[in-house]
Parts: C-alpha cells; sequence; structure tokens
C-alpha cells in the first residue's frame, strides 16, 4: 500500500495540529502535578504507573481525587 498525502490530507492533518498540542499540555498539566503529588508522598507505585501511563490527564486526575485529603498533610 503507498501513502499518498494529497493536499486535502495535509488540511486535515494541519487542522488536528492544535487539538493535539493542547492535549499535549493537558496531559503534562495533570501528569505534572500527580507526580509531584506521588512522589512527595513516598507512593512509588503510582509514580511509576502515572510516569509509563499516558491516558490524556485521566490517571492524574483519578490519582488527585482519590488523594485529595493527604494534600492538606502536605
Amino acid at each position: 500500500m503507498i501513502l499518498v498525502f494529497t493536499p486535502n490530507f495535509m488540511n486535515r492533518m494541519l487542522f488536528l495540529l492544535p487539538l493535539i498540542l493542547l492535549l499535549v499540555v493537558w496531559e503534562l498539566i495533570w501528569k505534572g502535578m500527580a507526580l509531584w503529588k506521588s512522589a512527595r508522598l513516598g507512593q512509588t507505585a503510582w509514580f511509576v504507573a502515572l510516569l509509563l501511563i499516558n491516558s490524556a490527564g485521566i490517571l492524574p486526575i483519578i490519582y488527585l481525587l482519590v488523594n485529595r485529603e493527604e494534600r492538606k498533610a502536605l
């Protein structure tokens, strides 16, 4: 199969670029907050899971919600 990058295909890809960049920034913000918190609390398993699993921010948000009570102690 030969891939041909037509102008129409390139226009669709350029349309998706801002969405992809927004998703990357979203993931970095949530992942950074969750990684920082898990490291501060000494939760190695969570740290490794958050570091390796890319979930568009879902796993970091779940982690932060589950561990929100411990946040007051920091």
